[in-house]
């Protein structure tokens, strides 16, 4: 049976670039239609992820222009993963797989090629990952191969060099939605759902145009939620840290007991304060990531919409 395929596509404050990319990703829905892969009523789907340009306009107008475009609008700005996850619930039942790409031209659209193929193949999930990054400066190429090195090293379940260029069958996506938690990171959720998976490889080209929304920071802030959303292990090295500092203590105790006892001892400050700013730090950095960690559950027992829905450009047409 020929799938009917879904592309998701999240967009913030692309104006610039979405009239570029927009035509580049009909084009290669209508190939994979006309090649038999897919059906010819598949659909390109544009998350507006509360725009302050106008971004939201231009995804109207294209659905105005070709029914093959479609669009939906988030109430306000909730981030990415949170634009990407609407998408992906709202085509799940409208489609049989569905693929998740950005919007700014640096994903090679071609590789879809090959996940729909792999998808045929029996693949419920099939990745996209970058097979270099030669395009990258230093900074960005370390960082970014840091994050996710440290992310497994964390116990996150990710895959080196994927970000969220994914295909993701119905099926797959049917079980996705069981997840219920507020803090959202799909880049380690996904692998948790298990099914037969693959990857794609492709190189990663420049932005077509306007600015990368995604700085140093907020990949930081990125790394940070993946490891407290789906690891409990900074807690254990706590755990660990204290066993280690108690020890260490202890055996400072009794050298400053024998020193006592031997009459050696005098009084000094260096000595003194570089224990007391020792002990503090490491009970501020505690404190911090148990702290990240009850923020965590304070928002989780909230269980606020991940995402709110306020227009949808097929409801306009009614």
């Amino acid at each position: 049976m020929t799938p009917r395929l879904i592309i998701v596509i999240p967009c913030y404050n692309e104006q610039e670039v979405l009239p570029i990319t927009a035509p580049q990703f009909l084009a290669k829905l209508k190939e994979l239609s006309a090649a038999g892969q897919i059906t010819e009523d598949s659909r390109v789907m544009f998350v507006d992820d509360g725009s302050k340009d106008a971004t939201w306009d231009i995804i109207t107008k294209l659905s105005e222009q070709d029914e093959h475009y479609i669009g939906i609008a988030q109430s306000r700005n909730r981030g990415h993963q949170n634009a990407v996850l609407a998408g992906l619930m709202e085509a799940k039942d409208m489609c049989d797989i569905t693929i998740s790409i950005d919007c700014d031209g640096q994903d090679d659209i071609n590789a879809m090629d090959g996940m729909v193929a792999a998808y045929h193949e029996g693949c419920e999930i099939v990745y996209g990952v970058r097979s270099k990054r030669d395009t990258d400066t230093f900074f960005k190429r370390f960082t970014a191969e840091s994050f996710y090195k440290l992310m497994n090293s964390m116990g996150a379940e990710v895959v080196f060099n994927h970000a969220d260029y994914r295909l993701i069958s119905s099926r797959a996506l049917q079980e996705l939605a069981k997840f219920k938690e507020v803090n959202i990171f799909l880049r380690g959720m996904v692998p948790l759902v298990g099914f037969k998976s693959t990857s794609v490889y492709y190189e990663r080209s420049e932005r077509a145009a306007g600015k990368s929304h995604y700085p140093f920071r907020k990949m930081m802030a990125l790394a940070l939620d993946g490891i407290t959303s789906l690891s409990i292990k900074p807690i254990k090295m706590i755990i660990a840290l204290g066993i280690i500092v108690a020890v260490i203590s202890f055996i400072g105790i009794i050298w400053a007991v024998v020193e006592a006892i031997l009459g050696r001892t005098v009084s000094g400050w260096a000595s003194t304060t570089c224990i007391i700013c020792f002990l503090s730090g490491v009970q501020l950095i505690s404190v911090g990531v148990i702290g990240e960690y009850i923020g965590k559950i304070y928002m989780e027992v909230k269980q606020r919409p991940r995402y709110i829905i306020s227009e949808r450009t097929w409801e306009k047409k009614k």
